[in-house]
């Protein structure tokens, strides 16, 4: 094996770990009104600053047994899960399709990761988030990586305004907001990075993952009813990175 084809899920995988860290930093924090980026990292329960090992992205987390060492409250669970959605993230684009474009769809994953990570935990897709997420998308297309910069660009004006019209229609019908305002725009921003011809396949596959996590419910014993909220965000976010990791290794 070439040391190209090891070393980029590798170095990577790392990254994602790093990010992950810091994305489950910013989905705690930022709907709370609290910055990711101002102060030392610290307990969400007593707001000890913590120390260089237990920063240690999935390893602190095992040594401590999952509790803090301060004050001994639980760590979120959300920590070391999105630590190790980063690393997978990493670790599958480096196989994928090592090199630039390996980079490229990391990047793509990890603000996929951001922007679920927050919808799960507010129900909420920052304008900030989704529109870095659109300009990265344009920014590869210029950059030569496929598809190409046109198909990215209907892609992300037709993706908008599909689901847009969507949300439009749903309200006139029932009277009620359906979609949240981020959707149309996480749709178009994918539909940057990924081109018009693959946003059905996303919305279908958006769709189906979203109908597995209701019956998933109801087999739960929970009752869903029809106003019951759904973050379909992180459905089009892992929709989204499902097809590009299998264009990727098409």
């Amino acid at each position: 094996m070439a040391i190209d084809s090891w070393l980029w899920p590798v170095l990577l995988g790392v990254l994602g770990l790093v990010f992950g860290s810091f994305i489950a930093t910013v989905a705690l924090r930022w709907p709370a009104g609290r910055s990711a980026l101002q102060g030392r990292s610290n307990c969400d329960s007593c707001r000890k600053d913590l120390g260089a090992g237990e920063l240690i992205p999935v390893l602190s987390f095992v040594l401590q047994r999952g509790r803090c060492r301060g004050c001994g409250a639980p760590i979120h669970p959300g920590h070391v899960a999105t630590e190790l959605a980063g690393m997978a993230i990493g670790v599958t684009a480096g196989l994928a399709a090592p090199g630039v474009a390996a980079v490229a769809g990391a990047v793509f994953g990890w603000l996929l990761l951001t922007l679920a990570a927050l919808d799960l935990a507010a129900y909420w897709l920052p304008n900030l988030l989704t529109g870095a997420l659109a300009a990265a998308g344009l920014a590869a297309g210029l950059a030569g990586l496929p598809p190409a910069i046109d198909a990215r660009l209907i892609g992300g004006i037709g993706g908008y305004a599909a689901l847009a019209a969507v949300a439009a229609g749903y309200r006139v019908v029932r009277g009620r907001q359906g979609l949240g305002g981020g959707d149309p725009k996480l749709f178009g921003a994918i539909g940057c990075w990924l081109g018009w011809q693959a946003l059905p396949m996303v919305l279908l596959a958006a769709a189906l993952i979203g109908l597995a996590a209701v019956l998933g419910f109801i087999s739960a014993g929970r009752k869903v009813s029809g106003t019951d909220r759904l973050p379909f965000g992180v459905m089009l976010a892992t929709a989204a990175w499902a097809v590009w990791l299998g264009h990727a290794l098409a």
